[in-house]
């Protein structure tokens, strides 16, 4: 994500880049691939990590050079529900 659209992004979402890679290092993160984008060129990632009380929906894929690249991040949010109705059974 080049600077333009990482202030923009924030602006938008609220969620800063330093943010969103703290999602991406969530040990029990959702991660989940897009298939509409699987065009053979690049594999792309949806991630539901949590930043402290926040859940952030994180969109990136993985470049062949092993650089990760931010494609766009936010809340979710639906996740504090989620989180509530089904988190707690898989925390048990």
């Amino acid at each position: 994500m080049g600077p333009a659209k990482a202030r923009a992004n924030t602006a938008r979402h609220g969620v800063d880049l330093t943010t969103a890679q703290e999602a991406l290092a969530d040990p029990p993160a959702l991660v989940l691939f897009d298939a509409a984008h699987r065009d053979g060129r690049e594999l792309r990632g949806w991630l539901l990590g949590r930043v402290g009380a926040r859940i952030l929906l994180v969109r990136y894929t993985h470049r062949p050079d092993g650089v990760i690249r931010l494609i766009g991040d936010g809340d979710w949010r639906e996740g504090r529900d989620y989180d509530e109705n089904h988190g707690k059974k898989a925390k048990t």
